[in-house]
């Protein structure tokens, strides 16, 4: 808060002169105590005056609902919404979420610094406060993304007022043995947040990796995962996200076992719009959280206080003077019922309809799809007798490793019995380098789902179970310039086009919800499982520091022993 805005608020504060608005008669949910009460609230030129008997220009009686803080997503790649910040921002608002802080890793690995240019720009028209991280791992080990993101690179961004933290530090390998490029960005940003990503990391790795200045984790798997990294010293974001659902088990457990719950927070990490728009944003974790047994007064804490904090985000996170007026109005505490919300002191009900910002068709950022034409017999995949299989688990992004016999005609491999073929294809340079594997557990999938968006490095991904409708996937989104597209029987099914870097779209006439949802019907009507999102499965089946296969364009990755396989 500046200090011309102090001065103006103090009279206020003190109750000499009318705030512009007053909550009456609210039912204040307070992080503090972990306790609600009656009162006021004053509200001016977007902040918090003061919190007891207050008189306004306007009034308006809250008829004792609770009016707690806006609601923090302490982690999210904006990117797997699959829109802008902007367009994000409008679908997350009407849930509660006034914050967030996004890790634009996505984006930064395809397009980088540029990359980093566009979603500062692009924030700066989203209706909720966008706070950033640097990316850390940009490239990811010896991935074949689309730029760098050094620690020079970083420097010109360090000082920016909405970037809050390094971003996930996902080479914990690097990290735990002293990568010089590792500490050197991590000393960029000492003075900030320090995010982790170390799935499955324990005992002496563990105390290096914290040691090395990581502050929070995103990836635990179970409680006893998380309460050792707690114990070393993390802070634990409860994930549910729209393939990684973690916070049942984590935060269960939790309860059970009586333990603080002041170093936990809620993000989602991963969320389409569709998601958000059928379970809601980080409300869903709060309801969650509550069905689970916590105090609603305290699952909204760790949905925004315990998370402002971490962050080190200014005035937010609370109902007290000096916040900021973002606030969410509930008709309960029971089921989270939201009523309304109030972003910077004004209702989300009561603002008026803000177009889309419009940005140069010919920017680079939309064409960054570049593969040369792919042939079958790139596709093909020689017949062994043990072949290491990605095998899914459901409602994670995990894999298992199965070495089996998998079918073959003519030596090569041909899908079928629920083993499917997967491709990675190159699409930065032009070199159209390709890999294939075997993936099990999507389902009986009859034709072929691909997509530009692959974890980190963002390469075009396909599975299906012939080639010819492979094929033809990858020239459609050679067409749109990257998304998402379904293929049958040499037809296209349906592509959703997503021109931002092959990863998001910008374009507010496209009904990206409605196409999602249409389009994840299309895939379970073809043969993927129920229970299985297949584009947030396909997305992370390259991401390299996720237990226990992946595959790239070089091949299948065995993770636990950092090699390639194939």
């Amino acid at each position: 808060m500046l200090l011309t805005q102090k001065q103006a608020l103090l009279p206020i504060s003190r109750g000499e002169i009318p705030a512009g608005l007053v909550l009456k008669n609210a039912q204040v949910v307070d992080v503090f105590s972990e306790q609600t009460y009656k009162a006021d609230i004053a509200i001016h030129q977007g902040y918090i005056a003061g919190v007891g008997v207050y008189k306004g220009e306007r009034e308006i009686d809250m008829q004792n609902r609770y009016v707690c803080p806006g609601f923090i997503d302490a982690h999210v790649h904006i990117e797997s919404s699959m829109a802008s910040a902007f367009l994000f921002s409008k679908a997350v608002l009407p849930h509660g979420t006034t914050s967030v802080v996004a890790d634009p890793h996505e984006l930064v690995n395809v397009a980088g610094a540029r990359g980093m240019d566009y979603f500062l720009r692009d924030s700066e028209h989203a209706l909720i406060n966008v706070y950033f991280s640097l990316p850390s791992c940009v490239p990811l080990g010896d991935d074949h993304n689309g730029a760098t993101f050094s620690a020079k690179d970083m420097a010109p961004y360090v000082e920016d007022r909405r970037v809050v933290s390094l971003g996930e530090v996902m080479d914990f390998l690097g990290a735990k043995n002293g990568s010089q490029d590792l500490l050197q960005k991590i000393e960029l940003l000492k003075h900030k947040t320090i995010d982790g990503h170390a799935p499955s990391l324990t005992g002496s790795d563990l105390c290096a990796y914290k040691l090395c200045g990581v502050d929070t984790e995103h990836e635990c798997a179970s409680f006893t995962e998380a309460l050792e990294k707690l114990r070393r010293g993390f802070y634990i974001l409860l994930r549910e996200g729209s393939a990684a659902h973690n916070l049942e088990d984590i935060l269960g457990g939790a309860i059970a076992s009586g333990i603080s719950l002041d170093r936990f927070l809620f993000c989602t990490d991963d969320k389409h719009l569709d998601s958000i728009a059928q379970q809601g944003h980080i409300d869903y974790n709060i309801k969650l959280a509550v069905k689970l047994g916590l105090n609603p007064v305290k699952a909204i804490k760790l949905a925004s206080y315990n998370a402002s904090r971490a962050y080190n985000l200014p005035d937010t996170g609370a109902v007290a003077p000096g916040y900021k007026a973002d606030l969410v109005v509930l008709d309960d505490l029971e089921t989270i019922k939201i009523h309304d919300v109030i972003k910077s002191g004004v209702f989300y009900s009561q603002m008026p309809a803000c177009p889309a910002p419009q940005y140069d068709p010919n920017d680079p950022i939309y064409h960054t799809v570049h593969i040369p034409q792919i042939t079958k017999e790139q596709l093909k995949l020689k017949s062994v007798n043990i072949f290491p299989v990605l095998s899914l688990i459901p409602h994670q992004i995990l894999t298992r490793r199965e070495s089996i016999a998998i079918p073959q005609q003519n030596g090569e491999f041909t899908p079928k019995n629920g083993l499917l073929k997967a491709a990675v294809v190159q699409r930065h340079d032009f070199s159209g380098q390709t890999a294939v594997g075997v993936v099990k557990g999507f389902g009986n999938l009859h034709g072929a789902i691909a997509t530009t968006i692959a974890h980190d490095a963002h390469n075009l991904i396909i599975i299906g179970d012939n080639d010819e409708d492979m094929l033809l996937a990858i020239e459609e989104l050679k067409r749109v310039q990257g998304g998402y597209t379904i293929v049958q029987n040499g037809a296209v099914l349906k592509t959703l086009p997503l021109r931002v870097g092959g990863l998001f779209t910008d374009d507010e006439t496209l009904p990206l919800s409605q196409t999602i949802h249409q389009m994840l019907d299309i895939c379970h009507q073809i043969g993927v499982e129920k229970d299985i999102d297949p584009f947030q499965n396909l997305s992370f089946l390259s991401l390299c520091v996720i237990p226990s296969l992946r595959i790239t364009d070089q091949g299948v990755f065995d993770v636990e022993q950092q090699r390639y396989l194939l």
